[in-house]
């Protein structure tokens, strides 16, 4: 049942994000998500989640846990989506947001060059994030299993922290046998500089320092934790 919502929520996400960012200057209204092939996965693009393998120890992070309750209702949900970045961002960005059907809708029209969306329902924790326009470019790469654009480095806030399957595997729905969620707490990433990130861990077993996560891939990106 998680793999099934978790799937539907990337996909639903990374299009309305795409969707949102593509309409900004065109003073759109609510969001539809586009049509498309079923997403296997990650919610980091919601915020892509980044994850954990068997064996790494997972952090506590800001503001989830088994008692977190997403936010209900659209002052919530922007409140909750601004969140994800400083004030400063979060107060141009465009904000959208899952409804009760689990269609994406723009709740607030943005100024700015960040997209924030509220919590992901389908994650344990609360997970809000805000990415900038070649964060998006890379996400929608990620969605079309295609290579990122070369020369565009994105940048994305997670403050809440995030609730992520595996540090390894980009498409992971769950954690694999024996694994458990990874629970990281605050932190930014930096998308798309595969070949920049020399000499940082590949592994979450420590996700309070800076690491790389999906090694290896296309979709490597830098995870460096910060004070929320």
């Amino acid at each position: 049942m998680r793999s099934t919502i978790l799937q539907a929520l990337a996909l639903a996400a990374v299009l309305a994000l795409a969707a949102c960012q593509q309409r900004q200057d065109e003073g759109a209204g609510d969001l539809e998500p586009a049509g498309g092939d079923t997403l296997p996965g990650d919610t980091t693009a919601v915020g892509p989640g980044e994850g954990t393998d068997a064996g790494e120890t997972a952090a506590r992070r800001t503001g989830g846990g088994p008692d977190h309750t997403p936010p209900a209702g659209d002052e919530e949900k922007i409140e909750n989506a601004m969140s994800a970045a400083p004030e400063a961002v979060a107060r141009e960005a465009t904000i959208v947001a899952p409804d009760s059907a689990g269609q994406m809708v723009t709740l607030r029209q943005g100024s700015g060059t960040f997209t924030c969306i509220s919590d992901n329902p389908g994650t344990p924790g609360n997970d809000p994030m805000c990415v900038d326009r070649n964060g998006l470019a890379w996400a929608q790469a990620y969605m079309a299993r295609q290579p990122p654009p070369q020369g565009q480095i994105g940048f994305g806030y997670m403050l809440q922290g995030g609730s992520d399957a595996s540090n390894t595997d980009p498409y992971a729905q769950e954690p694999g046998p024996g694994g458990e969620w990874i629970e990281t707490g605050p932190h930014v990433m930096i998308f798309n500089a595969t070949d920049r990130m020399q000499g940082y861990p590949d592994q979450a077993g420590d996700p309070t320092r800076p690491y790389v996560m999906w090694p290896g891939t296309p979709y490597a990106h830098l995870m460096i934790p910060v004070e929320g």
